[in-house]
């Protein structure tokens, strides 16, 4: 038995959603004639409460797509130093959008509305770049799964304003925020100019992540999509698999909590273990002691069937998501704690 914790991108169709799939109607997206495709998008806008919505192959074209939009080349973003969109995108800010990124100096992911005020502020004059967008993750990635407050996002956008930025969040994984939190989507959409919403990970769909903003953006988010190589044909197959998770594969997002809680729990107690990050959605991060070297954990643990992640700096990363069976769960827990014993 293979348990693959590596992210929350490896699962697979559910029969119910492979049913889904097989059974829509589909046409030609391209020409909007995709009738799955444009149920998707109507969907995922009433959700949150915006305009208009626009589906994508992947987050990170999503992403960069709402980066282009709201930016001309030679301007500049704010985000916070281990924000996706200036990490895990290839460096496309600056490919495709010709911008430069302001990183600020967060903690876990996430910056105060403080902070921003003091990246924006200064000098405007023909030496610098135009300010002109605030990128946001929720939640964060390299943070662990970290949840923002929303009051201090509304005090972020309160600066936002103030310097005439626009403000997009990178949703990826923000329906574990929804849950963890007990928070809204249409809290979110009356908030941000535009945001990512990806279906691909907790929510497990194969593939896809929409972009929700309004009518203006969106459809200018359709010709950048376009110039990107992003226009698809009968993918109203895939937009069912979307449609099918977010009728059934939100509130269960709660057992991942769960189960990266009690992960979390032995991990804390490990005499190989430094320091765990605290544990708020499916995602752990944990660093090992000085005398261990992660990479000899993650290869023990890989003789074992269990895939984790190296993330560098002595850290490892644990993904809890919608194929993690409770079967896995205490093969995990026991051979974490059985680590402890043969080790030391």
């Amino acid at each position: 038995m293979e348990i693959n914790l590596i992210s929350d991108t490896v699962t697979k169709p559910t029969e119910g959603m492979l049913k889904a799939m097989m059974t829509t109607n589909v046409g030609d997206d391209v020409f909007k004639g995709d009738p799955t495709v444009n149920l998707l998008q109507e969907k995922v806008a009433d959700m949150f409460g915006m305009e208009d919505a626009l589906f994508f192959p992947s987050g990170t074209m999503a992403n960069q797509t709402a980066i282009k939009l709201h930016t001309q080349p030679g301007d500049k973003l704010f985000c916070d130093k281990w924000a996706h969109v200036y990490n895990y995108e290839g460096g496309g800010a600056a490919f495709n959008a010709g911008v430069s990124c302001k990183l600020i100096d967060g903690d876990r992911g996430m910056f105060t509305a403080e902070q921003l005020q003091y990246a924006a502020e200064g000098r405007s004059d023909i030496h610098v770049p135009y300010s002109r967008l605030v990128c946001v993750e929720n939640t964060t990635n390299k943070g662990g799964g970290a949840c923002w407050d929303f009051s201090e996002l509304e005090e972020i956008k309160k600066v936002a304003d103030t310097f005439n930025l626009s403000y997009h969040l990178d949703g990826a994984r923000l329906f574990n925020a929804l849950v963890a939190k007990g928070e809204t989507p249409k809290q979110y959409g009356a908030l941000f100019d535009t945001i990512s919403i990806c279906l691909s990970k907790g929510l497990g769909a194969p593939i896809g992540s929409v972009l929700v903003g309004s009518k203006e953006h969106i459809a200018k988010a359709l010709r950048i999509r376009k110039l990107f190589g992003g226009a698809m044909r009968q993918v109203g197959y895939l937009a069912a698999a979307g449609i099918y998770a977010l009728d059934h594969h939100i509130e269960r997002l709660e057992e991942d909590h769960q189960k990266a809680k009690e992960i979390g729990a032995i991990l804390e107690k490990a005499n190989y273990v430094k320091r765990v990050e605290p544990i708020e959605t499916n995602i752990i991060i944990f660093y090992v002691t000085n005398d261990l070297n992660p990479a000899d954990f993650i290869d023990t643990m890989k003789d074992k069937g269990i895939l984790l992640t190296p993330m560098g700096e002595g850290k490892i990363r644990i993904v809890t998501h919608l194929d993690y069976t409770d079967k896995m769960h205490k093969t995990l827990l026991k051979e974490l704690q059985a680590y402890q014993m043969l080790k030391f």
